[in-house]
């Protein structure tokens, strides 16, 4: 069985999923590539208490990792990318062709950029740490103004007022 609950972040709603094994997904408002939530249902769990604490530490300032049970489901080169995904340090921006080099798969950017972008639990795998080749903000699932609140929380960009 599958919990699920709303909590309110900075960067607006997410919707977190978690099953007895770990943390599922991690939903935006506007989650390009939304989860089916059949089976999901409303309730609490302990690693679901864990992933909102967590959470609101990140955004506070105060946690730089996170130490949560993860279950992402996806195919063998997704889980791959995820993997590669939270050894991406805090504060730090790599590629898409960074990463696909990383990966053992050069000629792979576009694959790379696709897994990426399906990532189930962004924040967490942090997926927002991947950028354009020109260092330009490209595709996130929670939307590019989200990506860009995200890396200046992390100082991976120069502070700017405005956002959220």
């Amino acid at each position: 069985m599958i919990h699920c609950r709303r909590i309110d972040s900075p960067v607006g709603p997410l919707m977190l999923a978690a099953d007895d094994a770990g943390l599922c997904h991690i939903e935006f408002r506007d989650n390009r590539h939304p989860a089916n939530r059949a089976g999901w249902h409303g309730g609490d769990s302990d690693i679901l208490q864990a992933a909102e604490a967590q959470l609101a530490e990140y955004f506070a300032g105060t946690r730089r990792m996170f130490d949560l049970p993860l279950v992402p489901q996806g195919t063998a080169f997704q889980l791959a990318v995820w993997h590669e995904l939270a050894r991406i340090p805090f504060g730090a921006t790599i590629s898409y062709a960074h990463l696909a080099q990383r990966l053992g798969t050069p000629n792979g950017t576009r694959a790379v950029g696709a897994a990426n972008g399906r990532n189930p639990l962004p924040i967490v795998l942090p997926c927002h740490r991947v950028i354009g080749a020109d260092g330009g903000m490209v595709g996130f699932g929670g939307g590019l103004a989200v990506k860009e609140y995200l890396l200046r929380l992390e100082g991976a960009l120069p502070e700017q007022a405005g956002l959220f």
